[in-house]
């Protein structure tokens, strides 16, 4: 059956058309435009209480029920945890996954979020304040990514969500003012990704 997926064309919501198609899960795009504010109509806040993209609408969920998941997160564990890819079966391996699935939604995101923001402001005072603060921060994070890539082929041991999650981001790398140049083992991690014929067709896919 297939999925309902309630994205626009952001990080975000590239996480999840990239897991979708690794995972070979049938799906249909449903646009919800943050432009125009359709993410505030009652009906999307019926699946999203937090009146953010994405959401997912699986008609085939627990015990053959219908089921919506918000927040890019829960959405890939339910994902993983349904069709038992890109989530390893052991505790012990699943920690690495938790632990930068965690630091993706946490930091990297969030902060390059905020970078994106004040690009954009008019006001050179407001602009300069904000990228001093949080493209920093952004640096960092790419730091920390690249010293964890220098010595594991993907984030948390074999290819996993996490590696989605943070790929929707480090996507996003030129409109952070990064160039992945400066970060080796992130660059060749995301060289690697991005040539994957599933990936690709997440990233093509037509989310707006």
């Amino acid at each position: 059956m297939t999925i309902e997926l309630h994205t626009w064309n952001t990080p975000n919501g590239r996480k999840i058309s990239v897991a979708l198609e690794e995972m070979g899960l049938p799906y249909r795009v449903v646009p919800v435009d943050i432009t125009k504010g359709a993410q505030m109509a009652p009906a999307f806040l019926a699946i999203s209480p937090n009146n953010k993209i994405p959401a997912i609408v699986d008609p085939d969920g627990p015990d053959g029920k219908p089921v919506s998941v918000f927040e890019s997160g829960a959405i890939l564990l339910y994902l993983g945890e349904k069709t038992g890819q890109f989530l390893p079966k052991q505790l012990s391996e699943r920690i690495p996954v938790y632990e930068w699935l965690m630091w993706q939604m946490g930091g990297f995101g969030p902060m390059p979020g905020q970078v994106h923001h004040f690009i954009a402001l008019d006001s050179e005072q407001d602009r300069a304040y904000g990228l001093k603060r949080y493209m920093a921060e952004t640096v960092r994070l790419y730091g920390v990514l690249d010293r964890r890539l220098a010595s594991h082929e993907f984030v948390a041991g074999p290819l996993s969500i996490t590696d989605f999650a943070i790929l929707g981001w480090a996507w996003r790398h030129p409109r952070h003012k990064v160039d992945l140049a400066d970060f080796p083992n992130v660059k060749r991690w995301y060289d690697t990704l991005m040539a994957r014929p599933a990936v690709k067709r997440g990233m093509e896919a037509k989310l707006d």
